[in-house]
């Protein structure tokens, strides 16, 4: 896969919905049920970060759910890339950009989503040909004004920001013109997940996918 099909194929997953939710799951037992009531509620691109040690499990039992693409996460290492694969993953995203983690990503077919906190990172995966970013930490990176300033002089780059992004800031990204949608972690809080309110998962992915309608 080549770092331009890649952005193709990222741009169609960002494109699904205004919200890709962030999710840290603990329980394999949640991640079917939890993954069913984000695609009820107009949410079907799911990104399962890769911070616990059943996050494979989940990201296999999510993609199993009909309606759902479901993605890996906090992708840092080429054994990251296999590993999400090998588990069901569509597609990855990552917090920052390596070399050796873009070669696996393209090595092994899976769109990757790769961070980019500045202009010049930006630049160097733009140069390698991915025209489609994720912006991350978002709000420790300068918010939507620093995305903003970077619509000019780099028109060719597309975002999803991710970190810090809640329901109350999510416009101010979702309104600019070099962002796709957002990342956020607020659709499937811990709580909820927990005491396995699923129809309440449901309505906040329906708040959320309602976002710049």
């Amino acid at each position: 896969m080549t770092p331009q099909e890649a952005s193709i194929a990222a741009e169609k997953i960002c494109r699904l919905a205004p919200v890709v939710p962030v999710l840290v799951v603990d329980d394999v037992a949640h991640a079917a049920p939890l993954a069913a009531a984000l695609v009820a509620g107009g949410l079907p691109a799911l990104e399962v970060t890769l911070r616990t040690p059943v996050a494979l499990e989940v990201i296999a039992e999510m993609a199993r759910i009909d309606g759902g693409a479901v993605g890996a996460g906090t992708l840092l290492t080429a054994a990251d890339v296999e590993a999400a694969k090998n588990a069901g993953a569509t597609f990855g995203v990552s917090p920052g950009a390596t070399d050796r983690l873009l070669d696996a990503c393209e090595a092994n077919d899976l769109p990757l989503l790769p961070g980019a906190s500045s202009a010049s990172e930006a630049m160097r995966l733009l140069e390698r040909g991915y025209t489609v970013q994720k912006f991350f930490p978002a709000e420790a990176a300068g918010g939507a004004p620093f995305l903003k300033s970077l619509a000019s002089p780099l028109p060719q780059i597309r975002f999803c920001p991710t970190g810090g992004v809640s329901l109350k800031n999510a416009m101010d990204y979702l309104s600019l013109p070099n962002t796709l949608c957002v990342g956020g972690s607020w659709v499937a809080p811990g709580d909820l997940v927990k005491s396995g309110d699923w129809a309440g998962i449901t309505n906040l992915a329906k708040t959320a996918a309602q976002l710049g309608s």
